[in-house]
């Protein structure tokens, strides 16, 4: 055996019994975090304690991810992994099972009490087709996007919460604490959306990305379309010509696009149906990471149903 590859080896003991290595008391427990949102929502449950780790950067789809080496060690690292599931982040399953063995891993969308539906299919009338409501405890049929639904994220920081004080202990009120915080400001921030949407609340819009179904219905908000029924793939030419026709017929006000989605193809889609642009983020884009990213992204958005829908420049 030459003396490389013994050294290798030997790198790769000492790496080993550094992560295996117990966390001092006091020191800050290791938390990993697939998306901004949920990482949002984490950090806030941990302020004061330290702050997660964020696997997925803010804008990159879940959807279609791969790890790069210093995200695989994250999740080597991590005591504890957060995650929606692998409804959502189907790529970070196989790493999470081989690099995360040593971790509590907490996939969210099994969290009791969330409010669930099923994946949607609207049809020419602009109702959904598909199967209503499930409140079954797998992530099969559903829609993923259980966290814009401000009541689930309340749920989530109740389990963060949880998760942090079996791995903490000794910060366990510290967290509960903050969790009510968080739980807080969240409902702050739905009454005060709840009346300010109340007058545009029937007006009918199309989505580029089937994410938002938990916010519209806990809002009373009317989709009568989709733009990209896979959001990693492009609309064809016939379900575009599809959805123009439907947004003239059902007098559809606003079409709501996402950041990466090419503004030029936004206005041509709507031009002649009077109907305006506005912009969703159910990933938080635009906001650096961090404890006030959920409240932003919540805000922004409502904001953009807001305007667009009443109208507003």
């Amino acid at each position: 055996m030459n003396d490389t590859v013994k050294d290798a080896r030997v790198l790769l003991i000492l790496l080993a019994a550094v992560l295996c290595a117990p966390r001092p008391a006091g020191a800050e427990v290791r938390v990993a975090v697939s998306i901004a949102p949920l990482h949002s929502l984490a950090a806030q449950v941990m302020a004061g304690a330290g702050a997660p780790r964020l696997l997925i950067p803010a804008g990159t789809s879940p959807h279609g991810f791969a790890l790069s080496p210093s995200q695989a060690g994250m999740l080597a690292e991590a005591e504890v992994v957060l995650w929606i599931g692998g409804g959502l982040e189907a790529a970070l399953t196989k790493p999470i099972a081989t690099l995360a063995k040593a971790a509590r891993v907490v996939a969210l969308s099994r969290a009791s009490g969330l409010v669930r539906h099923s994946i949607r299919h609207l049809g020419d009338d602009g109702h959904d087709h598909g199967h209503g409501h499930n409140h079954g405890q797998g992530t099969g049929a559903e829609d993923p996007h259980y966290w814009l639904d401000p009541e689930n994220a309340k749920t989530m920081t109740a389990v963060i919460a949880d998760a942090l004080a079996a791995a903490d202990p000794a910060r366990k009120d510290l967290y509960a604490r903050n969790a009510a915080a968080a739980r807080a400001g969240i409902d702050a921030l739905t009454a005060d959306f709840t009346v300010r949407l109340a007058r545009v609340k029937d007006r009918p819009f199309v989505v580029f990305h089937d994410a938002y179904q938990y916010l519209e219905r806990r809002f009373g908000l009317v989709a009568q379309g989709i733009l990209a029924v896979d959001p990693d793939r492009p609309a064809g030419a016939r379900h575009i010509a599809d959805l123009r026709a439907r947004m003239t017929r059902l007098n559809v006000v606003c079409l709501f696009t996402e950041p990466q989605f090419p503004s030029r193809l936004a206005a041509a889609l709507i031009e002649g149906t009077g109907a305006r642009i506005g912009i969703l983020d159910p990933l938080g884009t635009g906001f650096a990471p961090g404890p006030d990213l959920y409240g932003k992204m919540m805000a922004a958005n409502l904001r953009a149903f807001e305007d667009c829908l009443g109208g507003r420049p």
